[in-house]
């Protein structure tokens, strides 16, 4: 195909050898066996004059940096990409959503939760999308099973206020025996703040009043080179008192 034919052509996903085509490769081996660039290809259905789907999906990732950056972008920034229009951007965002609502779904029938990972995995999906700071409590039943969680607050980028009133007010309307505190942190760093510490030990003497365990307090960020793990807890660091 010549160059004038490329740019008056929109590549269609059909159009391309049988080697290159997502969804019959997705039929033939299954989806773990495609590319995130195909996967998303997928979605889009179609690319732009000269412009497969793949490549606009490889340009897409390459602009968002991971699939992590990409799950949070909003339908605006997703036009941002050449060849994403409005409808492109909300199957994308949907397809996201699905994924995270799926992923929460999966962890509510968690048998147990007594453990960091385990807290970090519930609230994992939820919150890689926040821009800002949500302050969260796990209510958990005597058997440290999931009861619900409560988003308490939401801060600025690096502030959030949070009030025993609030937290354990929800805690006794639940009949929870035990809680589990959590926010994130945009930055992706889950290292505690001073403040992080003063509110963690402030809660820790209002349950102990109220016969209220805290279990813990989980923040989460984002892994990295230097970093594998996506969360600190404030109880294996060190902050709750024996």
């Amino acid at each position: 195909m010549n160059e004038r034919a490329l740019m008056t052509t929109n590549i269609r996903i059909k159009d391309l050898p049988d080697g290159e085509r997502p969804r019959e490769r997705l039929v033939e081996k299954g989806a773990d066996a495609l590319k995130n660039s195909e996967l998303i290809a997928i979605l889009l259905r179609t690319g732009l004059k000269g412009v497969s789907a793949i490549q606009v999906a490889e340009q897409m990732l390459q602009k968002f940096g991971t699939l992590d950056n990409l799950a949070r972008a909003g339908v605006d920034d997703l036009k941002q990409v050449k060849g994403v229009g409005r409808d492109k951007a909300v199957t994308l965002v949907a397809a996201f959503t699905l994924a995270r609502k799926m992923a929460g779904e999966l962890h509510r029938e968690s048998p147990v939760l007594d453990n960091p990972e385990a807290i970090a995995g519930l609230l994992r999906e939820d919150n890689r999308v926040h821009e800002v700071e949500h302050f969260q409590v796990v209510l958990l039943n005597t058997r440290r099973k999931l009861i619900k969680v409560e988003t308490i607050s939401q801060g600025t980028l690096d502030t959030i206020l949070v009030h025993a009133r609030e937290v354990f007010k929800l805690a006794i309307a639940s009949n929870a025996s035990a809680i589990v505190l959590a926010h994130n942190h945009p930055s992706g760093d889950p290292t505690p703040s001073e403040a992080d510490i003063k509110v963690t030990r402030d809660l820790i003497r209002a349950g102990q009043l109220l016969k209220i365990d805290v279990l813990d307090h989980i923040i989460l960020g984002r892994a990295s080179k230097e970093r594998k793990q996506d969360y600190a807890s404030l109880r294996e660091l060190g902050y709750f008192y024996a």
